[in-house]
């Protein structure tokens, strides 16, 4: 006799993903309600910066900081002070707002404070082992000096030139800006304002501080420098802070294997050199045209650690990789909001034109001259208040620190601290109308927060709420080249054409992309149809110079 089974299946596989998902619901409602409750009993700590409250662990206060880092702050702020911790994928991050808080992270001892262990899981990968944040401090230090060579008052006096060259190079050549009309006739053209931005930004950045054999391989049918740029570019995502970098990310592959590729680039430069030299080394002409007196020139032939090391070519090639990266992001964002601001101030275009013409005539751009152009100075000045591309700049705190006005505050070893000077140069505390964009703010003593004697507002110090480039040891040393580089284009763009924003003029504050480690201008949609273009990231030109007169007429 056969007998069939009775025995019923009482986990089947349907059934048994589901208590899989009631499994996870019910860890996420417990974990978030531990969460919560150490939140509520965590307060009773006066002595720690107030926590803001979050209801996910480990995700925190991520998703609200990521999309606007600043509206974040003024939010935080009026609920908890200056002072207030966040959580950060896990990580408690400690702000503290204001110029107090800029001086008290950006000065703090080098005992106390790292820069290192916070940047290097992301910068190293980037540029390369044994240089910037992947060697001790006071090895750092002595390469900043090395680099030092290609921002000396000869060598940036030289760049104005090179650059006016790539820029009018530039404008006459790129495709968009190219007359649309039959018989010479003028026609006004939209363009991709910040796309255009960043391709001229690295030209003029490689042409000016990384030598002939570079720039010529970005305009090189056949080279491969820009996409490795790219690819080197991408890995300075946000995420990468948090991942090992061994992290196998299709993008992280991408940047491990262009840094090679780069650095093998620049070893070959400097192979080529070395043994162009040795074999003319008898002749001085052929010495003076192999040893062009150029940054990679200066890393091989005058740099000398103080243990009387000779620099390597490796670290060579990773200090030109990471002057490549370092500063291009934000030029390419600050000149982009500067023009896509001046679309909406015709006067404020109409006085710098007029400037030109008073102070430089019909005369080229030279050093001297561009040092006259106060009003495109202070055009720059005031983007990089209202726009600063760097919205925050991290310490690890190695010890527990006293926030000392602060009613006495204990930050606890371990803890990332945040400074924000665009934050802070965005604080009606210190400035007046501080969301308007007025470059004529910097001409009145009246508009701007005073930390000094001067007449205007120091950034040397970082005890300011205006620091653009940072301040401290850490402090950007490429600041007089950023000017000469954007008020080059600046004067240039600006000599050549008038533009307008596409829906008119607005006071309203040009949209922000924070999703990348530097903030730039919010790219556009997808277009379709008619293409309607986003005044907040294009522009229309309404003159072109197609003769490239040294004036507009």
């Amino acid at each position: 006799m056969t007998t069939t089974s009775s025995i019923p299946v009482f986990v089947t596989g349907s059934s048994l993903t589901t208590i899989t998902l009631l499994s996870l619901v019910v860890f996420i409602l417990l974990s978030t309600l531990f969460n919560v409750l150490f939140q509520l009993c965590s307060r009773k700590e006066v002595n720690k910066p107030p926590l803001v409250f979050h209801y996910f662990p480990i995700i925190g206060s991520t998703i609200t900081y990521g999309k606007d880092p600043l509206a974040f702050f003024q939010d935080c702020k009026a609920k908890y002070g200056n002072v207030f911790t966040f959580v950060l994928l896990g990580r408690p991050v400690t702000v503290y707002l204001g110029a107090n808080g800029n001086n008290f992270i950006l000065n703090g001892k080098q005992s106390e404070l790292s820069a290192e262990e916070v940047y290097s899981p992301l910068t190293t990968p980037v540029f390369g082992t044994d240089v910037i944040f992947d060697c001790d401090n006071a090895k750092f230090m002595q390469q900043k000096k090395f680099v030092k060579f290609g921002l000396s008052q000869a060598a940036l006096e030289s760049y104005v030139q090179l650059i006016t060259r790539e820029t009018t190079a530039f404008f006459t050549s790129y495709t968009p800006l190219q007359s649309q009309g039959k018989g010479g006739d003028v026609k006004a053209r939209i363009v991709d304002v910040p796309s255009a931005m960043a391709e001229l930004t690295i030209y003029t950045a490689s042409s000016s501080l990384q030598g002939a054999e570079v720039r010529r391989q970005f305009s090189s049918s056949g080279s491969r420098i820009a996409d490795l740029y790219h690819d080197l570019d991408m890995g300075f995502s946000p995420i990468n802070f948090f991942l090992p970098s061994w992290f196998p990310l299709p993008r992280n592959r991408k940047r491990d294997a262009a840094q090679r590729e780069m650095t093998k680039i620049y070893t070959d430069i400097i192979s080529e050199r070395r043994r162009l030299t040795n074999n003319t080394c008898d002749s001085d002409d052929g010495k003076e045209e192999t040893e062009k007196q150029d940054m990679i020139w200066n890393l091989m032939s005058n740099c000398t650690y103080k243990n009387g090391n000779v620099l390597p070519d490796k670290e060579i090639a990773h200090m030109m990789i990471a002057l490549l990266l370092g500063g291009h992001h934000s030029s390419s964002a600050v000149i982009a909001f500067a023009i896509l601001s001046l679309a909406n101030r015709p006067d404020i275009q109409e006085k710098l034109y007029e400037e030109q013409v008073r102070e430089l005539g019909d005369a080229g751009l030279t050093y001297e001259g561009l040092q006259r152009l106060k009003l495109h100075t202070n055009v720059i000045k005031e983007t990089l208040r209202l726009y600063n591309p760097i919205h925050s700049i991290m310490r690890l705190a190695k010890t527990p620190l006293i926030v000392k006005d602060e009613s006495g505050m204990v930050v606890p070893s371990g803890h990332t601290l945040l400074a924000s000077p665009a934050f802070s140069a965005r604080d009606e505390t210190y400035f007046a109308d501080p969301l308007t964009w007025d470059p004529h703010r910097w001409e009145k003593k009246a508009s701007v927060h005073e930390t000094s004697d001067d007449d205007e507002l120091s950034a040397k110090g970082a005890n300011s709420p205006y620091l653009p480039f940072g301040g401290g040891r850490h402090r950007c040393i490429g600041e007089k080249f950023a000017y000469v580089q954007l008020g080059v284009i600046l004067a240039i763009f600006t000599r050549f054409f008038q533009v307008r924003g596409m829906h008119g003029n607005t006071d309203a504050l040009l949209a922000t992309d924070y999703s990348s480690l530097f903030s730039r201008p919010l790219a556009p949609p997808k277009f379709s149809g008619n293409l309607e273009m986003d005044f907040r990231v294009r522009v229309e030109l309404i003159t072109f110079e197609c003769n490239w007169s040294p004036i507009r007429e």
